[in-house]
Protein backbone atom coordinates (compact mmCIF):
# COMPACT_ATOMS: atom_id res chain seq x y z
CA UNK A 1 0.00 0.00 0.00
CA UNK A 2 1.25 3.48 -0.89
CA UNK A 3 -0.07 6.91 0.04
CA UNK A 4 -0.67 10.26 -1.53
CA UNK A 5 -1.43 13.36 0.46
CA UNK A 6 -4.19 15.89 0.06
CA UNK A 7 -3.57 19.19 1.81
CA UNK A 8 -6.19 21.80 2.55
CA UNK A 9 -5.05 25.40 2.89
CA UNK A 10 -6.54 28.44 4.56
CA UNK A 11 -4.95 31.67 3.41
CA UNK A 12 -6.30 35.21 3.63
CA UNK A 13 -7.52 37.29 0.70
CA UNK A 14 -10.70 38.65 -0.85
CA UNK A 15 -11.13 35.80 -3.34
CA UNK A 16 -10.45 33.21 -0.62
CA UNK A 17 -12.94 34.95 1.68
CA UNK A 18 -15.66 34.70 -0.99
CA UNK A 19 -15.01 30.99 -1.53
CA UNK A 20 -14.87 30.41 2.24
CA UNK A 21 -18.22 32.16 2.65
CA UNK A 22 -19.81 30.09 -0.15
CA UNK A 23 -18.43 26.75 1.08
CA UNK A 24 -18.88 27.59 4.78
CA UNK A 25 -15.53 25.94 5.36
CA UNK A 26 -12.20 27.14 6.68
CA UNK A 27 -10.03 25.31 4.15
CA UNK A 28 -10.77 26.37 0.59
CA UNK A 29 -7.67 25.37 -1.40
CA UNK A 30 -6.69 21.78 -2.23
CA UNK A 31 -3.13 20.60 -2.90
CA UNK A 32 -1.78 17.15 -3.83
CA UNK A 33 1.58 15.78 -2.78
CA UNK A 34 3.56 12.57 -2.71
CA UNK A 35 4.63 13.17 0.90
CA UNK A 36 3.18 14.50 4.16
CA UNK A 37 5.76 17.30 4.39
CA UNK A 38 4.56 18.73 1.05
CA UNK A 39 8.12 18.83 -0.31
CA UNK A 40 6.72 18.17 -3.76
CA UNK A 41 3.19 19.53 -3.78
CA UNK A 42 1.11 20.71 -6.74
CA UNK A 43 -2.11 22.61 -7.29
CA UNK A 44 -4.03 24.84 -9.62
CA UNK A 45 -3.83 28.17 -7.85
CA UNK A 46 -1.87 31.39 -7.64
CA UNK A 47 1.34 31.39 -9.64
CA UNK A 48 2.72 33.86 -7.11
CA UNK A 49 1.16 33.73 -3.63
CA UNK A 50 1.13 37.54 -3.39
CA UNK A 51 -0.70 38.08 -6.70
CA UNK A 52 -4.19 36.53 -6.99
CA UNK A 53 -4.76 37.55 -10.62
CA UNK A 54 -2.39 35.06 -12.26
CA UNK A 55 -3.32 31.47 -11.56
CA UNK A 56 -2.70 28.08 -13.07
CA UNK A 57 -0.92 24.81 -12.43
CA UNK A 58 2.07 25.22 -10.12
CA UNK A 59 4.45 23.34 -7.91
CA UNK A 60 3.81 24.85 -4.49
CA UNK A 61 6.67 26.78 -2.88
CA UNK A 62 6.22 26.59 0.91
CA UNK A 63 8.77 29.37 1.48
CA UNK A 64 6.98 31.85 -0.77
CA UNK A 65 3.60 30.95 0.70
CA UNK A 66 4.92 31.35 4.24
CA UNK A 67 6.49 34.73 3.42
CA UNK A 68 3.22 35.95 1.93
CA UNK A 69 0.87 34.33 4.47
CA UNK A 70 2.73 33.79 7.77
CA UNK A 71 -0.46 32.51 9.43
CA UNK A 72 -1.48 30.09 6.66
CA UNK A 73 -3.23 27.08 8.19
CA UNK A 74 -3.06 23.60 6.69
CA UNK A 75 -4.72 20.24 7.17
CA UNK A 76 -2.86 17.35 5.56
CA UNK A 77 -4.61 14.05 4.94
CA UNK A 78 -3.22 10.68 3.89
CA UNK A 79 -5.02 8.73 1.19
CA UNK A 80 -4.30 5.06 0.49
CA UNK A 81 -3.52 4.02 -3.06
CA UNK A 82 -1.52 1.38 -4.87
CA UNK A 83 2.14 2.00 -5.66
CA UNK A 84 1.24 1.86 -9.35
CA UNK A 85 -1.42 4.56 -8.92
CA UNK A 86 0.97 6.75 -6.92
CA UNK A 87 3.62 6.43 -9.63
CA UNK A 88 1.07 7.32 -12.34
CA UNK A 89 -0.18 10.30 -10.32
CA UNK A 90 3.32 11.62 -9.68
CA UNK A 91 4.29 11.13 -13.35
CA UNK A 92 1.23 13.11 -14.44
CA UNK A 93 2.04 15.87 -11.93
CA UNK A 94 5.61 16.08 -13.28
CA UNK A 95 4.36 16.16 -16.89
CA UNK A 96 1.80 18.85 -16.09
CA UNK A 97 4.46 20.82 -14.23
CA UNK A 98 6.55 20.82 -17.40
CA UNK A 99 3.59 22.31 -19.29
CA UNK A 100 2.31 24.43 -16.39
CA UNK A 101 1.83 27.59 -18.46
CA UNK A 102 -0.75 25.74 -20.56
CA UNK A 103 -2.98 24.88 -17.58
CA UNK A 104 -4.99 27.82 -16.25
CA UNK A 105 -7.37 28.48 -13.38
CA UNK A 106 -10.96 28.08 -14.63
CA UNK A 107 -12.48 31.34 -13.38
CA UNK A 108 -15.28 31.04 -15.95
CA UNK A 109 -16.41 27.74 -14.44
CA UNK A 110 -17.09 29.18 -10.97
CA UNK A 111 -20.75 30.17 -11.68
CA UNK A 112 -21.35 26.67 -13.09
CA UNK A 113 -19.94 25.10 -9.92
CA UNK A 114 -22.32 27.22 -7.84
CA UNK A 115 -25.25 26.07 -10.01
CA UNK A 116 -24.05 22.44 -10.03
CA UNK A 117 -23.75 22.35 -13.82
CA UNK A 118 -20.80 20.30 -15.13
CA UNK A 119 -18.57 22.12 -17.58
CA UNK A 120 -15.30 21.18 -19.19
CA UNK A 121 -12.90 23.85 -20.37
CA UNK A 122 -9.81 22.55 -22.15
CA UNK A 123 -6.63 23.18 -20.13
CA UNK A 124 -8.58 24.97 -17.39
CA UNK A 125 -9.35 23.68 -13.90
CA UNK A 126 -10.00 24.72 -10.35
CA UNK A 127 -7.76 23.29 -7.63
CA UNK A 128 -10.37 20.70 -6.68
CA UNK A 129 -11.50 19.77 -10.20
CA UNK A 130 -7.92 19.12 -11.35
CA UNK A 131 -7.17 16.82 -8.41
CA UNK A 132 -10.59 15.12 -8.56
CA UNK A 133 -10.06 14.27 -12.22
CA UNK A 134 -6.48 13.08 -11.63
CA UNK A 135 -7.56 10.81 -8.78
CA UNK A 136 -10.61 9.55 -10.68
CA UNK A 137 -8.35 8.56 -13.59
CA UNK A 138 -6.43 6.48 -11.06
CA UNK A 139 -9.38 4.71 -9.45
CA UNK A 140 -9.99 7.07 -6.51
CA UNK A 141 -13.43 8.66 -6.69
CA UNK A 142 -13.77 11.55 -4.22
CA UNK A 143 -17.35 12.40 -5.16
CA UNK A 144 -20.15 11.09 -7.36
CA UNK A 145 -20.28 14.56 -8.92
CA UNK A 146 -18.70 15.31 -12.28
CA UNK A 147 -15.08 16.27 -11.58
CA UNK A 148 -15.67 19.82 -12.89
CA UNK A 149 -18.04 20.65 -10.02
CA UNK A 150 -16.11 18.97 -7.20
CA UNK A 151 -15.24 21.53 -4.52
CA UNK A 152 -12.72 21.55 -1.66
CA UNK A 153 -15.65 20.69 0.61
CA UNK A 154 -16.15 17.39 -1.25
CA UNK A 155 -12.53 16.49 -0.57
CA UNK A 156 -12.87 17.55 3.04
CA UNK A 157 -15.89 15.31 3.53
CA UNK A 158 -14.30 12.28 1.84
CA UNK A 159 -14.15 9.66 4.60
CA UNK A 160 -11.27 7.59 3.21
CA UNK A 161 -8.64 10.15 4.23
CA UNK A 162 -6.73 10.11 7.50
CA UNK A 163 -5.67 13.46 8.99
CA UNK A 164 -1.92 13.40 9.65
CA UNK A 165 -1.33 17.10 10.38
CA UNK A 166 -3.35 20.17 11.22
CA UNK A 167 -1.72 23.45 12.09
CA UNK A 168 0.24 26.30 10.60
CA UNK A 169 2.46 26.07 7.53
CA UNK A 170 5.30 27.44 9.67
CA UNK A 171 5.20 24.19 11.64
CA UNK A 172 5.70 22.13 8.48
CA UNK A 173 8.56 24.27 7.24
CA UNK A 174 10.22 24.09 10.67
CA UNK A 175 10.26 20.27 10.38
CA UNK A 176 8.38 19.88 13.61
CA UNK A 177 6.61 16.57 14.30
CA UNK A 178 3.23 16.24 12.64
CA UNK A 179 0.29 16.53 14.99
CA UNK A 180 -3.45 16.82 14.90
CA UNK A 181 -4.64 19.36 17.48
CA UNK A 182 -8.15 18.57 18.61
CA UNK A 183 -9.05 22.22 19.10
CA UNK A 184 -8.78 23.20 15.42
CA UNK A 185 -12.13 23.22 13.66
CA UNK A 186 -12.51 22.87 9.90
CA UNK A 187 -15.55 25.09 9.88
CA UNK A 188 -15.82 28.71 10.90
Amino acid sequence: MAHIYIAFADTPGIFAALIRKFLKQRYIHVVISGDAELTEAYSVGRRNPAIPFFAGFEKEDKGKILNTFPMAAYRICELDCTLEHKQKIMKRLHNDSDRRFHIHYAVCSLPFIVMGIPIYLKNQSTCSSYIAKLLQENGIVISNKHFSIVTPKDFFEYEEMKVVFEGFLSEITADRPNHVPESVSAYE
